[in-house]
C-alpha cells in the first residue's frame, strides 16, 4: 500500500521582511496562495518569516483565514524560560506559529549549532506540538569527497535521536546540499531523490518503515518555479524548503507547479 504524504511548500525567508514589508508581502499573496492549497489536495504551504516579523505576519493571516498555509519560525531554543538573551522559546513560538525550523546549514554553520543541540530543540519543539523541520545537508567538500551518504547518515541519527514511535512519524526533513544553497546549482532531481531516498532508508532503519513512510522530506537548495515540478514529480520528494524564492512572487507559483503536479 502506497502511503500518501501531504507535500510542504515551506518558504524560509531568512533574514529579510521586517514587519511592514512581511505584512505588505502576505496580504499580496494569500488570496491566491490560499486558492491554490483549497482547490488541490494533499498540499501545504509554511510561510517562516523572522522572528521579529511573525507578529505581523500572523496578525494578516488571522484577519484572512486561509486553511493549508501556516505559519513558521525559523529557529528557537530548547529551554521553556530563563536567562537567554535573543532567545525564543517553544511556548512563545507556539503562541503563533504551528511549525519551526530546525539545524538549517546557516544555523549549524554560522552560529556552531551541532547535532545534539538540534536535537534537543527537535524534542522542545514535539513536546509543545510544533512541526519541527529538520535540515541536514553536506557541504562542498564532504560532496566532492564523497562522504555524502557517511555525513547524511551521522547527521539523521544524531539529530533525530531518542525519538517514541508517535514521534517518529511526526518529523519533517528537509535535505539542504549546503553547496546548493544559494548558489544557483541545484542538485537534479534524481541525485536529491537518491539522498532523500538514503534518508528514508536510514529512518527505517532507526525507526522502522512505517515511521520512515508516514515522515516528509523536502528538498531545498536553489529550488525555482522552472525546476520544482522535476524535483515533486519523484516519489521520495514530498516538498520543497524555499529560500531566495520564498520572499518573491515566484513562491505563488512554485506552490501552483508544486499542486498541479503533484494531483495530476
Amino acid at each position: 500500500m502506497t502511503t500518501v504524504r501531504t507535500a510542504i511548500i515551506a518558504g524560509n525567508w531568512k533574514m529579510n521582511l521586517g514587519p511592514q514589508q512581511a505584512s505588505r508581502f502576505v496580504a499580496e499573496i494569500l488570496p491566491e496562495l490560499g486558492k491554490i492549497v483549497q482547490q488541490h489536495s494533499h498540499i501545504m504551504s509554511i510561510l517562516c518569516p523572522p522572528a521579529i516579523s511573525l507578529a505581523a505576519v500572523h496578525q494578516v493571516m488571522q484577519s484572512v483565514p486561509t486553511p493549508g498555509v501556516e505559519l513558521g519560525a525559523q529557529n528557537m531554543y530548547f529551554e521553556d524560560k530563563g536567562a537567554f538573551t535573543g532567545e525564543i522559546a517553544p511556548g512563545m513560538v507556539k503562541e503563533l506559529c504551528s511549525a519551526v525550523i530546525l539545524g538549517h546549514s546557516e544555523r549549524r554553520g554560522y552560529f556552531h549549532e551541532t547535532d545534539e543541540l538540534v536535537n534537543k530543540k527537535v524534542h522542545a519543539a514535539l513536546h509543545y506540538d510544533l512541526l519541527p523541520i529538520v535540515c541536514i545537508g553536506e557541504n562542498t567538500d564532504q560532496y566532492e569527497s564523497g562522504e555524502t551518504q557517511a555525513v547524511i547518515k551521522a547527521q539523521v541519527e544524531q539529530s533525530l535521536a531518542g525519538l517514541n514511535e508517535e514521534q517518529a512519524g511526526k518529523i519533517v526533513i528537509a535535505y539542504e546540499p549546503i553547496w546548493a544553497i544559494g548558489t544557483g546549482k541545484a542538485a537534479s532531481a534524481t541525485e536529491a531523490g537518491h539522498v532523500i531516498h538514503l534518508i528514508r532508508h536510514i529512518y527505517a532503519e532507526i525507526y522502522g518503515d512505517t515511521a520512515a513512510q508516514a515522515i516528509r522530506i523536502l528538498y531545498g537548495g536553489s529550488v525555482t518555479s522552472a525546476n520544482i515540478g522535476e524535483f515533486i514529480a519523484h516519489p521520495d520528494i514530498d516538498g520543497g524548503l524555499i529560500g531566495g524564492a520564498s520572499i518573491k512572487s515566484d513562491f505563488v507559483e512554485i506552490v501552483r507547479k508544486s499542486a498541479e503536479v503533484i494531483n495530476s
